[in-house]
């Protein structure tokens, strides 16, 4: 008998958010799933570590654990304490909000799949359009996806970022490749003062836009479509490092 992939659940919208279940529903179709998320959101988290303060668990039911960490926190504690390294791909999300362009720099969504990366785990993140409702059409799309990952594999330090539209129908047509976009943020701060007079601060702005430029991961969404990225750990400028060699350092 065949043995079933191991595949560990994370995301960074916690253990109520509205895409696991489906996601859930979807890999324990192709394999034997464990679930390792944070205990309530932790959106925009980045690649934070939990170091200062000691990590509490608490088993939801059978293989689902809520974790007082961050997304990183997670994927990590998933792969090294619970499943001791026996794990063949880690899937995040189903992100409520999408993770384009510079999204990715402070996603929890993606941060899980990039600690995955480091630990040498094949690993997906996937992120759907804040109005979606459905993420089951999404979860289907990532099953065939994942099913790939497992066969053929993934570069070593690659993970792969996946966006959706909303969508209406059963299913998405093909993904496609696309190279990160851009993305606009709001520079306000806003200040407000509470009862007692005193000062606080959101910096939150208004509803981040994109530039839909062709061939970028917002490009293929703003067209219907579902963006597939393959994202690197070596973030490094080689042309700037090439140009370095001529400062004066």
């Amino acid at each position: 008998m065949k043995k079933r992939p191991r595949i560990l659940v994370c995301n960074d919208d916690g253990i109520h958010g509205p895409g696991l279940p489906a996601l859930i529903a979807a890999m324990r179709r192709i394999g034997t799933v464990t679930v390792s998320v944070p205990d309530h959101e932790r959106s925009a988290d980045s690649h934070s570590l939990t170091l200062h303060k000691p990590i509490r668990i608490r088993k939801q039911s059978e293989g689902v654990y809520a974790l007082n960490g961050s997304p990183a926190d997670c994927a990590r504690f998933g792969i090294l304490e619970i499943l001791k390294n026996k794990v063949d791909l880690v899937v995040s999300g189903i992100n409520r909000g999408y993770n384009l362009g510079e999204d990715v720099i402070y996603s929890g969504t993606v941060a899980a799949a990039m600690e995955a990366t480091l630990l040498k785990v094949s690993a997906i993140a996937l992120s759907m359009d804040p109005d979606g409702k459905d993420y089951r059409p999404a979860a289907a799309f990532a099953q065939r996806l994942a099913r790939q990952v497992l066969v053929k594999g993934l570069p070593k330090g690659v993970c792969l970022n996946v966006n959706f539209p909303a969508r209406a129908g059963k299913t998405y047509k093909p993904g496609v490749p696309a190279k990160l976009g851009r993305r606009i943020y709001g520079t306000d701060v806003t200040r407000r003062s509470d009862p007692r007079g005193l000062e606080y601060y959101w910096l939150a702005g208004r509803h981040v836009t994109g530039v839909d430029e062709p061939g970028t991961d917002v490009g293929v969404v703003s067209k219907g479509l579902v963006s597939v990225t393959p994202l690197k750990i070596d973030s490094t400028d080689t042309d700037m490092l090439q140009a370095l060699s001529s400062w004066r350092l």
